[in-house]
């Protein structure tokens, strides 16, 4: 029997250093609708509880900011994603902050702990940090390091202890003890502005990261079809997209934090559309549209929602 695509709606933006991811669905949906557009009524969906309310708490983890929520949200995150691909269906996931993509992982892994599974990360940012190692201590930093339990300790800048580092490693575990990922199955596509301790850690464990540069002088097709050799022992293939991945001066500023010289939304769509023509694309979610900052009125959910609509049909091809 066919799969059919699953809409999970993750309202949270907790793992930010700014509010307003948390409105970045509603944003998306309001430009589908601007646009006559049937899409969000055309698939199931399942709304995530979310934990948002916490912002106002008083924070004791400054290395790793609400982190004892986080963990709640990204476990929670994992269930349902895991719960969406036993029901065979195919979660097409929205977030608010990237924190939730080590939930997004966890539960694929979960349901599929002897897969191998392969991540395509298109974003400005790495998200390798772990809080022995961020500057800000915000989780939305932290995804990747996480999901490849990799502490990065050799650059270590913050002394962990206590309850930040029983979260935290609780964070590393969520669904399955071991890591969820090896870094020779990650490939980033657009990432530019990072920290040093970041840039060590790709050095070190060896990812591949598609600078848009690169992209636009070797070719994306080149690129694309070398990543898909990076992704042959994969069985899965999740794929991240975060808005920032996108040219904030060309598009817009209307996520967390913007980063100009990225991506367009043609590239986008195109690196996109390769990767789910493997036919190993088991998931996909797009995060960090963020309403509140956006210069150009609702642009960059707009933006986000024509990008979603030329990849769907996509998915639908290959479900």
């Amino acid at each position: 029997m066919k799969r059919s695509i699953k809409l999970i709606k993750n309202r949270s933006d907790i793992g930010a250093g700014t509010r307003g991811s948390d409105m970045g669905i509603d944003a998306i949906e309001i430009a589908a609708i601007n646009k006559g557009s049937e899409y969000f009524n055309s698939f199931p969906f399942v709304d995530v509880e979310t934990h948002n309310e916490t912002i106002y708490n008083k924070d004791r983890n400054s290395f790793a900011k609400r982190i004892e929520h986080v963990l709640q949200q990204c476990t929670r995150v994992a269930k349902v994603v895991g719960q969406t691909l036993v029901g065979d269906h195919f979660p097409l996931v929205f977030s608010g902050d990237h924190s939730s993509a080590l939930g997004t992982i966890s539960g694929i892994k979960t349901i599929y702990p002897d897969k191998t599974l392969g991540v395509v990360w298109i974003d400005a940012h790495a998200d390798l940090h772990s809080p022995y190692t961020s500057p800000s201590g915000n989780i939305h930093g932290m995804p990747m390091a996480a999901a490849l339990a990799n502490d990065n300790l050799d650059c270590q800048v913050n002394k962990v202890e206590g309850e930040t580092l029983l979260f935290w490693d609780n964070l590393k575990t969520i669904g399955t003890p071991q890591a969820k990922l090896k870094p020779e199955h990650v490939i980033y596509f657009g990432v530019r502005d990072t920290e040093e301790a970041e840039d060590i850690q790709m050095r070190n464990l060896g990812i591949k990261n598609y600078r848009v540069e690169e992209v636009r002088f070797r070719g994306l097709d080149t690129c694309l079809e070398e990543a898909l050799v990076k992704l042959t022992a994969c069985d899965l293939i999740y794929i991240s997209f975060d808005v920032d991945s996108m040219d904030c001066d060309l598009i817009s500023s209307g996520t967390g934090t913007p980063v100009s010289k990225g991506f367009d939304q043609y590239e986008i769509i195109a690196i996109i559309k390769r990767i789910i023509e493997s036919r190993k694309v088991v998931c996909f979610e797009v995060v960090e549209v963020n309403p509140l900052l956006d210069n150009k009125g609702n642009k960059m959910a707009e933006t986000a929602f024509e990008i979603l609509e030329e990849i769907t049909s996509s998915i639908k091809k290959t479900i």
